[in-house]
């Protein structure tokens, strides 16, 4: 597994595998599987000839790119606590770890499927309000073993791939935009990384509920 810049994250880690920690938390530095197209969401600072010209997300077959990490945080102007677990229903960013910026959507069209472009947006984690994204999915909270699908909170669109393949100079990446259907082309899941530990939070609620 390819290294991750960690310095810049703090708190105590723990790695996949490593545990047995069902759910995904706030802080937490992730790869996104599509399940249907098998490629991980990716991005680099490589940007688009077209549309928005914003910095370009792909998706790649490669497991240990390490361009392929995203930190999940708060939504826009908020702070989401380090080890919070994602409620199912919840608005977050997705933070390119190597280029510090958000997954991002907009009304630009995708250069190869005519779909609605996803770019990557902002500086050192900041951009705007078209960066959050809403996390659906079945259960109280996002699980590691689920899958799920990411809705653009302010378009409505639905993070997907449905297999376009990019020419030089990023040569048998595949696209990734946004859809307004439901299909098997939007479903993601949570694969290598590194997981925060869950907060006291889940904890207390799941003492509540025996109560």
């Amino acid at each position: 597994m390819a290294v991750v810049p960690l310095l810049l994250l703090g708190g105590l880690w723990s790695a996949v595998g490593a545990s047995s920690l069902a759910v995904v938390t706030c802080g937490s530095v992730v790869k996104l599987l599509n399940t249907r197209h098998n490629v991980r969401l990716h991005s680099h600072d490589v940007r688009y000839g077209s549309g928005s010209g914003q910095q370009s997300v792909t998706g790649v077959t490669s497991v240990d790119d390490s361009n392929s990490y995203w930190r999940i945080r708060g939504k826009t102007a908020t702070v989401c606590e380090r080890g919070t677990p994602i409620k199912c229903g919840q608005p977050i960013r997705l933070t390119h770890v190597n280029t510090g910026r958000n997954l991002h959507s907009h009304h630009f069209t995708s250069p190869l499927s005519g779909n609605q472009e996803v770019s990557a947006f902002g500086e050192e984690g900041e951009g705007d309000y078209l960066d959050d994204w809403t996390v659906l999915c079945n259960g109280p909270y996002w699980v590691r073993e689920g899958e799920v699908r990411f809705k653009h909170s302010s378009t409505e669109v639905l993070l997907s791939v449905t297999g376009e393949q990019y020419g030089r100079p990023i040569s048998g990446q595949k696209e990734v935009h946004g859809m307004a259907q439901p299909s098997q082309n939007n479903y993601w899941k949570a694969m290598e990384g590194i997981f925060m530990k869950p907060s006291e939070l889940l904890k207390a609620e799941a003492h509540h509920a025996e109560l």
